[in-house]
């Protein structure tokens, strides 16, 4: 039998979606912006690749962001991808009402917003469409500009933060030098594996 839409929503345990979600591994980014003389930010799991062609990204800030407000002003945005040893900059960019950028040293993208020293990679946006979704802000972002480095990234899964492991460590094909795929599946389905 099924429910009508509003009755299934109604029986919905918010903690039991939470748990579910967290079962979703995440990298951790850390989206920066606002007028050069005043650059905010703050830690955000949402965030993924929209388009190859055009370049777009996606990140959904919550509707009750202080930063957020001043990011969307300015019209523009970084997405800083954080490394593995970058946790306790995730710590500083989640808090609310203190001088984030104190002691973080960060540079300006070419669109100005601040790139923060040692990422895994950042991409540099201008905010294209904002739609609402919920309790956040579903946003999408025309990249500009992009680079990436040899960190491997931070990542959160089931409510800790993780690291992730060379994939020979884990599998034994790869070790072994043996291919980890069949041949003639080297082209990725549509939207897998194409996050930025």
């Amino acid at each position: 039998m099924t429910l009508p839409p509003a009755t299934a929503a109604a029986l919905l345990d918010h903690d039991a979606f939470r748990s579910a979600l967290g079962h979703f591994p995440s990298g951790v980014t850390v989206v920066t912006g606002g007028a050069p003389d005043s650059p905010v930010g703050f830690t955000c799991q949402s965030f993924s690749s929209l388009s190859l062609d055009p370049p777009l990204v996606v990140v959904l800030p919550g509707r009750s962001s202080r930063s957020w407000p001043a990011i969307a002003a300015s019209g523009r945005f970084c997405v800083n991808v954080l490394a593995e040893d970058q946790r306790q900059l995730s710590n500083v960019f989640a808090r609310s009402g203190a001088d984030k950028f104190a002691d973080v040293r960060w540079s300006p993208t070419p669109l100005g917003s601040p790139l923060l020293a040692g990422v895994s990679a950042w991409v540099d946006c201008a905010v294209k469409e904002i739609h609402p979704g919920g309790d956040h802000f579903i946003v999408v972002g025309e990249v500009r500009h992009c680079g990436a480095a040899a960190a491997p990234p931070l990542v959160y899964h089931r409510g800790r933060y993780q690291g992730i492991r060379d994939a020979s460590e884990c599998d034994p094909a790869a070790s072994a030098g043996l291919p980890r795929r069949a041949p003639g599946l080297g082209r990725r389905p549509e939207g897998v594996g194409s996050k930025v």
